[in-house]
């Protein structure tokens, strides 16, 4: 689910934005990585970029000759989250359709849970649409629902990752 990462990046500095004593490099470095960091948003392999740790390390700047910006490498760590085949994770209802509910688990907003793999659940339309059991346990939005993660499929074009759910197994289902 989350990942301690440690990170290489280049950081680019544009040269009116450096500060002649030096003083202010680190801050301008900080304040460019965490630009940078925030638009990323998610890779295949690592996951959705959660949080930049520890600035480790400043290279040594060095100047792009085309734009005049100072590339500084830099090596950070940091925190992802990623879902993986077979874990069993927490996510917040907030679709409901006949056929399934759509999840949040973390960043990931595209967790499908389909009515098919939630034995014993029926799905009710009383004003809100919502799944239930003969136990009269509801799934409906805004319920936090305990789910194992069937599969999960990167979308390079909306760098984001979509997941299949179940509640088939022990301990599954809302809580």
């Amino acid at each position: 689910m989350f990942i301690k990462v440690k990170l290489p990046w280049n950081v680019m500095i544009p040269a009116e934005a450096m500060d002649p004593n030096g003083l202010m490099i680190q801050r301008a470095v900080l304040i460019r990585l965490l630009d940078a960091f925030a638009s990323k948003k998610a890779t295949k392999d690592l996951g959705y970029f959660i949080a930049l740790k520890n600035l480790e390390e400043i290279g040594e700047g060095r100047i792009r000759e085309t734009t005049g910006e100072i590339v500084f490498p830099v090596v950070f760590s940091g925190i992802t989250f990623k879902m993986f085949k077979g874990e069993i994770v927490h996510g917040v209802v907030h679709k409901v359709h006949k056929s399934g509910v759509f999840l949040r688990c973390g960043p990931c907003e595209n967790v499908y849970l389909s009515q098919y793999k939630m034995p014993g659940y029926d799905y009710v339309v009383e004003g809100n649409p919502l799944f239930m059991n003969q136990n009269m346990s509801r799934i409906q939005i805004g319920a936090t629902v305990r789910f194992v993660v069937l599969d999960i499929q990167w979308k390079e074009a909306e760098k984001e990752f979509i997941a299949l759910a179940s509640l088939e197994g022990a301990n599954l289902g809302p809580f």
